[in-house]
């Protein structure tokens, strides 16, 4: 089971953060990943960026997540590890 954390924290609403959450869910429930990823919020883990979203995948942590390179960012962080490409 892959678990995804998307930063909720003030910082990272202003940047995208549920934006990113939506994107994530229909992702998740288009490609039928529902059994395979659980999809979180947490709240600010210290790694702001100027430019995005922190987002945890399992023990990675990624900066700077924005609603626009989200496409290639769930192909290469969740659909290549689970085997979906």
């Amino acid at each position: 089971m892959m678990i995804i954390m998307i930063c909720v924290g003030s910082s990272c609403c202003l940047k995208g953060a549920y934006e990113l959450v939506e994107l994530f869910k229909a992702a998740v429930a288009s490609y039928g990943l529902d059994d395979e990823v659980t999809l979180a919020g947490n709240f600010c883990t210290g790694n702001c960026n100027r430019v995005g979203v922190t987002i945890q995948i399992d023990d990675k942590t990624f900066t700077g997540v924005t609603p626009a390179g989200f496409e290639v960012f769930f192909k290469e962080n969740v659909l290549a590890p689970l085997g979906k490409l």
